[in-house]
């Protein structure tokens, strides 16, 4: 027997609005500002981490005003879950990355576990640097050693959120904002 999938509409009715769309706009722009400033002019490969961060990834690239050479990855360790579990590589870069900067793109730095894995195999590819951009970061202290972002968006609680590109159990991604599942319910 299996169990039935939870619905977003009882997750939306059990959540908080965290950051609106107009919020993480303005967000956004400035992270693409801090971006443009950091690569000087020079054309990095953007690389982004499918699919959690596909709306995030979109709307940064049209912030950002240098020239950009653009791929995704796909690995992931959640596969429909609310928590993770083994690193599972779906589509590894096609672009060559050896001598190049690398934008690495990600929705959401939580504990670090995929962001870690996809960054150090840039750096097995070649990449002389590796700058990461995230939309968001929990605050906690269980994030692997070694791991930060470079650019930034907002500060998150730890509790389980979706929208904005993150899902909950495969739905939501296409909500334009951020919500958290309320105590009680995370």
């Amino acid at each position: 027997m299996t169990t039935p999938t939870p619905q977003l509409a009882d997750a939306l009715a059990q959540s908080e609005l965290l950051y609106a769309r107009n919020t993480l706009d303005g967000v956004i722009a400035d992270i693409g500002r801090r971006i443009d400033a950091a690569l000087d002019g020079e054309r990095a490969v953007f690389l982004t981490v499918m699919n959690g961060a596909l709306i995030f990834a979109g709307q940064l690239a049209l912030a950002i005003r240098t020239d950009l050479e653009f791929d995704y990855v796909h690995a992931t360790r959640y596969r429909g879950a609310t928590s993770g579990s083994e690193l599972h590589w779906l589509r590894e870069p096609a672009v060559p990355l050896a001598g190049r900067t690398v934008l690495l793109v990600d929705d959401i730095l939580d504990e670090g576990h995929t962001l870690k894995a996809v960054r150090d195999d840039c750096y097995r590819r070649g990449a002389k640097r590796v700058l990461i951009a995230s939309l968001c970061t929990k605050r906690h202290d269980r994030l692997v050693d070694g791991i930060a972002s470079d650019f930034n968006g907002v500060e998150l609680p730890d509790r389980y959120v979706f929208g904005y590109g993150m899902d909950y159990y495969e739905q939501g991604r296409n909500l334009p904002g951020i919500y958290a599942l309320k105590e009680d319910d995370a």
